[in-house]
């Protein structure tokens, strides 16, 4: 596999099915546009199969975790210990994702690309490409091989998982740091606008956080318009195999559910390197860092949901997968007027233009 190959797989969606799945949603026995999201969800999904009844039986999340060598810049108020113990912890539904995995009935695969330890849980999948990055604060990440290497592997992974629908997310100390620093690069944004608390840090903290981001961006220089480049130098290994399984997902033409921050700018990575992937991403849940806002504005994309969640993991994944199957029911199940028995002559006037919203003082 080569980059260029990668990215030259993933096609744009397919035109005629999400125009065949529009003109079956308005034949459905409904008020135009009255099932909301639901209805561009099943129209986003035609797309992306190139169908337009599908299902979503297999859902499965995939998890990538790697350490940060920037926490020893004091940037976050976990120790770095933590992501080992969460990661395996990630297989035996102890943490928050894995739990509404297990809940839902989705499957999870958690894969080491970069965890400063050796794990004896079998249950992790080694892919392991080095322990752990270098402090972005004083030097690159990683090489730039180690970030393709890390892109190939998120790719490979997902396009090797058979399942109807894809999450991504993460584990790994440190990395709303190497977050807000690839953001910040990528919409050359300043650092104040892109950097959050993370898992929680105090003032002090937070100020060495930002501190740290500042410096990595001026000692290492990346070039926002090499997305490669950015990720090598501010970058982590779980972001770029996150990137990479974005790209993968959509090379083989699946739907992929976009999580919290994290998840959000390794997809913003991948939409950057490849603008066809925008089309086979569904964001679940507004996370609670501020720049989420910005990435996902980039990508003109808006979540679904409001839970003021921020804990990551893949968190907000199986309850977007819950939606998405929602979506194909609606499409699939509901009578259209003529099976209803319903002359629906009575919307044509409505149809014709937006009979619905009520702007503030009419």
């Amino acid at each position: 596999m080569t980059l260029e190959t990668l990215l030259a797989s993933v096609a744009p969606p397919d035109a005629a099915a999400m125009s065949a799945a529009e003109k079956r949603q308005a034949q459905l026995a409904k008020p135009p546009g009255s099932l909301g999201r639901l209805e561009a969800l099943s129209v986003q999904l035609a797309g992306i199969t190139g169908r337009v009844r599908n299902e979503i039986r297999e859902k499965h999340l995939l998890v990538f975790a790697a350490d940060n060598g920037v926490v020893a810049e004091g940037v976050s108020s976990a120790p770095q210990s933590v992501t080992l113990q969460q990661t395996v912890n990630l297989t035996r539904a102890r943490t928050g994702a894995s739990v509404l995995c297990r809940h839902f009935g989705c499957g999870i695969t958690v894969c080491d690309v970069g965890v400063n330890a050796d794990i004896a849980e079998p249950a992790v999948l080694n892919r392991k490409i080095a322990r752990g990055t270098g402090n972005i604060a004083r030097g690159p990440a990683m090489t730039r091989a180690q970030a393709l290497t890390a892109i190939f592997t998120g790719a490979e992974l997902a396009q090797a998982t058979a399942a109807d629908v894809l999450g991504v997310g993460e584990m790994g100390i440190g990395n709303t740091t190497t977050s807000s620093a690839v953001l910040a690069a990528l919409l050359d944004a300043g650092v104040e606008t892109v950097t959050g608390r993370g898992g929680g840090v105090t003032d002090d903290g937070f100020r060495r956080k930002k501190d740290a981001i500042r410096r990595a961006l001026a000692v290492n220089r990346p070039d926002k318009n090499d997305v490669v480049d950015v990720l090598t130098k501010v970058g982590g290994l779980d972001l770029a195999a996150m990137c990479g399984a974005f790209l993968g997902a959509a090379a083989s033409r699946r739907p992929v559910v976009v999580d919290g921050f994290i998840s959000a700018v390794a997809a913003l990575c991948a939409v950057r390197l490849c603008p066809n992937v925008r089309a086979y991403l569904i964001p679940s849940h507004a996370s609670y860092e501020i720049g989420y806002r910005l990435a996902m504005e980039a990508m003109e994309l808006q979540p679904m949901l409001l839970l003021e969640m921020r804990l990551g993991e893949g968190s907000g994944c199986p309850l977007a997968f819950e939606i998405l199957s929602a979506a194909c029911a609606v499409m699939n199940d509901m009578a259209t007027f003529d099976q209803a028995g319903i002359d629906d002559g009575y919307l044509d006037e409505i149809r014709q233009g937006d009979a619905f919203t009520v702007e503030a003082g009419t």
